[in-house]
């Protein structure tokens, strides 16, 4: 499931635990995601699902559930 895939790359980029990963959770202020988390972040989603990421819609992806759908959307 791209959720799983999603948490798992969000717990190995910003070292929370998986429990704080809900669809819900925003990136930025639950998950204490800074700029350059998200640029790391992004690089690891368009290496695992092998989608590319445009630097527009980055930010419209603000919690858990929009980069899932994003995914889902590219795939």
């Amino acid at each position: 499931m791209i959720f799983e895939q999603v948490r798992k790359l969000l717990v190995e980029n910003l070292g929370v635990s998986e429990d704080e990963v809900k669809l819900e959770s925003n990136i930025q202020d639950d998950l204490d995601a800074d700029s350059l988390d998200i640029v790391e972040i992004v690089m690891s989603v368009e290496e695992t699902f092998g989608v590319s990421v445009e630097e527009e819609h980055i930010q419209n992806v603000k919690t858990v559930q929009d980069l899932v759908s994003y995914i889902e959307a590219k795939k």
